[in-house]
This record gives C-alpha cells, structure tokens and sequence, in this order.
C-alpha cells in the first residue's frame, strides 16, 4: 500500500529539520582477552547529517516459505514504519529493497526513481554480487546450513511477491534490489551515511548487493538498525540456543567483523533502556531495603528502566507481578529458598531458557528449593549460576577479596580495587562450572587460607550470566561492592561498563 505525500512537503519537511545533526549511539565489539568470547562492548557517538544519510529496508516480504519467518517480520514492520517515517521527517532518503519483487513496483515512481540514478564514477566492480565475507571475518556462530525454519523443515520456495504493507512507500522514496542501482541513487544524493535493517541479520543483510558487508568494504558509514531485524535460525542447530539468542549471535559477528549497530530508538528521539527486573525474597540481607536505592543511584541514573517484584508478604513463595518478566531484559535476583509455585517457575525458567541475562547476588545461588527437599529447582546453582554453594564459613574476621590476575582486564572489574573486604561470611564455593570465568576469590581474614570463588560470570543458553556471593547492608555502604554490581549488569546487558 503506497501512501500518497506530495514532493513539497516532503521537501519542506527536509529543510526545516536539516540543520539537526542525527545522534547515534554505535555499539561495537573491542579485542579484549579477559572477557567472554574475547572482546568487550564498546559504544561511539555518532553525529551523521540525515541530507547524508540513507535507510535500506532489506527484505521485509510479506510471506516467507517459513511460517516462523513471516510471523516475526509482521511484528517488526509496524516500528520499522514508524522509524523509517521519523527518519523522513528529519530528511533522511528512504530505499525499499524487497528482493525478487521489482515486478510488483515496475512502474511506480519509486521503482523509476530508482532506475534514473546515474552511474556513479566510483561504481565499484562487484556491487552487484552477494558478498559473503569479507577480509579477516571468521564463520558466522549459528549453522543455518538448514535453511534457518524454527518451525519445521519446510521447503524453500519464492513465497514472497513485495513488501510487507505495513511499511508505507511514500513520494520520495526509492525501490530497487540492485545493488548497482542503489549505490548510484546514494553517490547521486551524496550519501556517506547507510542504516540498514530488516531480514535475514545472517543472510540478506549481510550477504545482498545492497547489505552490510558491500557498504562497509566499499567506503560507507554503515550501521545495522539491531532491534529492527531477525535472523533466519533454528535452536536444533549449533549453537543450541533459543531463536532470540541466535539472532544476537549473529549481531554480535557484525559488530566485532562488520560494522557497529544502533537502536533505532536513536531515530525516533526516544533512546531505549533495557528493562531490569529486579526479583526479591529473603529476609536475611535486607536486600528488599538496598536494592532500591542502588538500582536509583547506579542504574536508573545511567540510563536503565528497573522494576522491582517483591515476595508476598503473606505468602513468600509467590511474586505477584512476575509477569514484568515477560519485558524483561534483564532478571536480578536476590532470592533464598523461595520454591516458587508451578506457574511462576515455569516464567523464570522461560525467561532464563530465552538466554536472556541473569545477575544474582548472595543467596540466589540458593534461590528456588528448600534444602534437602524436593521440588523447585535445585540445580539452579549449577546449571545457570555456574557454581558450587555448599554453606559458609562461621563469622568472624572479615571477607577479603582479590582479583584473579587473568580477570585483571575483565570490564566488571574495570574500577573496582584488587583487593577489598566484606563483613559477610565467605560461602563456600571451591569449583565452578567450566563455561565459568572466575573474576574474584576470596578467604576468611588477612592470613586466611581459604580458597573459594567469590564472583564470576557463566554462560547459560547463550545468555551472560553475573553472579557475587556478596550482597549484606554493609556491602551496599561499599564503593567496591556497587561498583563491581553496576558493572556486571551494564556486562550482562552487552553495553559498555561506565
């Protein structure tokens, strides 16, 4: 469906916004050999002149061979609409590129626009081709040898005929799936700049004549818009992850081998904070009172959204609002011994399995079952914390912690002194899972001999995973402690550590 916007007031719209640089955010990927995967998250500002810059739409059909595919582009094309009309608003050119269906736009003024471009000097020899890799860029870390179906092994055929219609074409705009003809239409209108979103993350954005990979080796500023695309993935595949994390797989291959990423919450004016759910129920550690000041001070304050699901008073195995999981993209726990009741376990144990991230401090490496009963989910400690709970030490001298000298580079380390101390007992935590990465150890005392693990990060269906077995109300009196909590969830989250 076209919508009908004449040329001059799309051009009185361009001039009145044209002296307003656009603000990005660039995620991207850091060599960094202490950190999961060997890099670390890093973020650059970007200030691009929207005259200069241009979206490509790649491949929003509207079908796929794959039920699964087209059901997740459905969801996506109603915001994708809404940034792509923001962007014009601010005077950014808009091109559709829905490949294998130029038929359909053969003659509107968007496909003939396109075709009109003159050949740019600099046309380089092999834009029309797919490009499926580039210098130095390893395998990508999803096998979609499979085709990609989450949804059954259904056979591939061209299901698709033009672009999704929740996506308005408008005056203005280009159609085109050549990567020859948009490269002219950009030289054309001096575009330097290129925000490339829509499907497939792993196939058609990175791979088409008009994608990632030919943009960022021929010269442009290309970002990919992240929240605005999908990944053609099935979980039965390597890495075994759930469809989500496969996606932010493949995302992450792009920021450490491509190019950086945005939110395209950038576009519209509205910059996204990831959702922090914050589960509670213990009495020991008085956390339902520390919490809340620390998630103000250390998280709210940069940038994050935090919402906090306390235990019933009357009954403290349920957690009324539980459902803010459901938004959630990160779940902290502060939790013991809590068994949950069927229903609400089953939605922790969703979230977790999504390989969405988890931060845990002190007992929620003894979060969901009773001890030595049955029921809830003892294996919790071991499976997704990473460790190995087995009590404490009695009280007595304090807590003194140390780094590991291989986390010294480690970003949850970053600012956090080498050694500090805790008035909490030591738990005992002699081995950890081999997916985890231990960062802090600690013994009982100055001339202690102990031994045991005392934060830590895991990996759990793909998902990072930050847990310290701190978390009493003097640590929440400690710079160190805060610190090292702030800067596991920014880890957790993937956003740089500040």
């Amino acid at each position: 469906m076209q919508r009908k916007i004449s040329i001059a007031a799309v051009l009185a719209i361009v001039s009145c916004a044209a002296a307003d640089p656009l603000s990005l955010t660039a995620r991207h990927r850091v060599p960094n050999a202490a950190d999961l995967g060997g890099y670390s998250v890093a973020e650059k500002a970007l200030r691009w002149e929207p005259k200069e810059t241009a979206i490509v739409i790649c491949d929003m059909w509207d079908k796929h061979w794959c039920n699964g595919a087209t059901q997740r582009v459905g969801e996506i094309a109603p915001q994708m609409d809404r940034v792509v009309a923001k962007a014009r608003s601010l005077g950014m050119f808009v091109i559709h590129a829905p490949s294998d269906c130029m038929s359909h736009y053969v003659d509107t003024p968007q496909r003939k626009l396109a075709q009109s471009a003159p050949q740019a000097k600099n046309l380089p020899k092999d834009i029309h081709e797919w490009c499926r890799r580039i210098t130095d860029e390893p395998a990508l870390p999803i096998d979609d040898s499979d085709g990609g179906c989450d949804d059954g092994p259904g056979k591939s055929f061209r299901a698709w005929k033009k672009q999704h219609d929740a996506i308005h074409i408008v005056d203005g705009d280009a159609i085109s799936d050549s990567g020859k003809e948009i490269w002219n239409l950009m030289e054309a209108r001096g575009i330097k700049n290129v925000i490339v979103m829509g499907v497939h993350t792993n196939m058609c954005v990175l791979g088409r004549p008009f994608g990632l990979r030919q943009m960022a080796k021929n010269g442009k500023n290309v970002v990919l818009a992240r929240d605005l695309t999908d990944a053609m993935y099935n979980p039965a595949k390597k890495p075994f992850v759930s469809h989500r994390r496969g996606t932010e797989f493949v995302i992450e291959h792009i920021e450490k081998y491509v190019c950086p990423s945005i939110h395209s919450g950038d576009i519209l004016g509205e910059p996204y904070k990831p959702h922090v759910v914050f589960l509670v129920g213990e009495n020991e550690y008085k956390t339902a009172e520390s919490l809340p000041g620390f998630a103000k001070t250390e998280l709210e304050s940069r940038g994050l959204r935090c919402t906090f699901v306390h235990a019933d008073a009357k009954n403290e195995n349920l957690f009324p609002g539980i459902d803010a999981l459901r938004t959630a993209d990160l779940l902290f726990i502060s939790v013991r011994r809590r068994p949950p009741s069927d229903e609400q376990l089953a939605a922790i144990r969703a979230y977790i399995e999504s390989g969405r991230p988890v931060v845990g401090i002190r007992t929620a490496s003894h979060a969901f079952h009773l001890l030595n009963k049955p029921g809830g989910w003892p294996e919790f400690d071991r499976d997704v914390i990473g460790g190995s709970y087995n009590m404490h030490f009695g009280k007595g001298e304090p807590t003194v912690m140390s780094a590991l000298e291989k986390a010294g580079k480690h970003p949850i380390l970053s600012g956090v002194p080498a050694t500090f101390n805790s008035e909490e007992t030591l738990y005992r935590n002699p081995k950890l899972a081999e997916s985890a990465t231990p960062l802090l150890r600690g013994k009982v005392g100055p001339g202690g001999k102990e031994n045991h693990y005392v934060a830590w990060t895991n990996v759990y269906k793909g998902g990072r995973v930050f847990y310290v077995a701190l978390g009493g109300p003097d640590d929440f009196k400690s710079d160190a402690f805060r610190r090292l909590v702030r800067n596991g969830v920014f880890w957790a989250l993937e956003r740089e550590v500040h």
